[in-house]
């Protein structure tokens, strides 16, 4: 048996590898669990079992894409949000936990309502979608995306959760949306500052630029959304937009000078602005 290619030789070496990385450790259970197709449990309860020759060559393969600064995600090809295990891409910009406050937030603004036409602008992965999509099965759920790959992922992400309650759309924004209304639309628009660094240096800059990139302030996207929105939601409509921590007062005057009303801010789990909300009357 060769003690370097256990379980546990495995991870910690890549643990050192990693360790300029705040999930180092994280980063390379993840990577294994790929490789062996198993549960995070089994990694703790078999640290002797010794990995075959060619699987340690690819785990550390793996190991160096990621000291490169390739997201986990892009690596494994998927990502869990609102405990569901979803596909991503290149394509798709990577769901995180602080998206799940548009879901919160959704879910509690039309809590009374039975049945509802919700639009998710920009869906990406189909993150917010089909994490609606499973809570309330009696929504009818319009997900849509300029990019006609990510559409591809969302997709697959449908028929590998299995609603039947979300219908895909290709579309710039509202552009191919012609008449439709909405009871509740829900966006999470690029609204990073083109200027940031991170853009190019940090490792976002894996990420799909078309969904993070919101102009100068950060904020291009963000204007066109709720300028539009109005023409596309019934009367005492929800807009619910995530955003960027340090924007909260901005979207809020925006807010308020398109027309909505009972304006609000909500914070993320780690205490920051992170989701606006108004009521179109």
């Amino acid at each position: 048996m060769n003690p370097l290619n256990s379980v546990t030789g495995l991870l910690r070496a890549a643990e050192r590898s990693l360790r300029g990385f705040e999930s180092a450790r994280l980063d390379g259970e993840l990577l294994l669990l790929e490789l062996l197709d198993t549960g995070r449990e089994w990694l703790y309860a078999h640290g002797e079992h010794e990995v075959a020759e060619a699987t340690a060559r690819d785990f550390f393969a793996l190991v160096s894409r990621r000291l490169d600064g390739i997201p986990v995600a892009y690596l494994t090809g998927r990502r869990e949000f609102w405990s569901l295990e979803l596909l991503v891409s290149r394509h798709t910009l990577i769901p995180r936990p602080e998206t799940e406050a548009v879901v919160e937030a959704a879910l509690e603004r039309l809590r009374d309502r039975r049945s509802a036409r919700v639009l998710d602008l920009g869906t990406g992965s189909g993150a917010i979608a089909l994490a609606l999509a499973r809570e309330r099965p009696d929504w009818r759920i319009v997900a849509s995306d300029i990019s006609a790959e990510a559409l591809g992922i969302a997709q697959r992400n449908v028929d590998h959760i299995g609603v039947r309650n979300v219908e895909l759309a290709q579309s710039d924004w509202f552009a191919a949306l012609a008449n439709r209304r909405f009871d509740l639309i829900v966006c999470n628009p690029p609204y990073v500052d083109t200027r940031d660094r991170a853009l190019t240096e940090g490792e976002i800059r894996f990420e799909p630029r078309l969904a993070l990139d919101g102009g100068h302030g950060g904020l291009q996207a963000i204007n066109a959304v709720a300028g539009a929105a109005p023409r596309h939601l019934v009367s005492s409509g929800i807009l619910v937009l995530e955003h960027g921590a340090d924007q909260g007062d901005a979207v809020r005057r925006l807010f308020g000078h398109c027309g909505f009303t009972a304006v609000e801010t909500l914070r993320d789990s780690a205490g920051l602005d992170r989701v606006s909300c108004g009521r179109w009357e």
